[in-house]
């Protein structure tokens, strides 16, 4: 072999080396790339799956509070309509024990 064909060799070889090395760099930055976008997209889910929650929480909140203020509601009417026959059924019953007492 030529002295000239052993060099193109060797220059082909360190190219070949270059470009490797090259190759691998490219391809950890790419990785990094990638893992931080990944990283970024996760993070942006959590955040929004966070204020979901947290909406859906004071939804939840506001239901249950004007659920709470509806049983109230419902309680107190059927308190003023028991206490409405309370007062109806204890005035007959003073009319009722009265005329025992008066007819004997």
């Amino acid at each position: 072999m030529s002295l000239e064909v052993i060099k193109e060799i060797g220059e082909a070889e360190e190219k070949a080396r270059i470009a490797k090395t090259e190759a691998a760099a490219s391809s950890k930055k790419l990785i990094a790339e990638a893992e931080e976008s990944g990283r970024l997209s996760v993070d942006d889910a959590i955040r929004k799956a966070e204020d979901e929650i947290r909406g859906l929480k004071r939804q939840a909140d506001e239901k249950a509070s004007a659920d709470a203020k509806e049983l109230a509601r419902q309680t107190e009417n059927r308190k003023a309509s028991m206490l409405a026959k309370a007062d109806s059924r204890m005035a007959e019953a003073v009319l009722l024990v009265t005329e025992r007492i008066v007819n004997g």
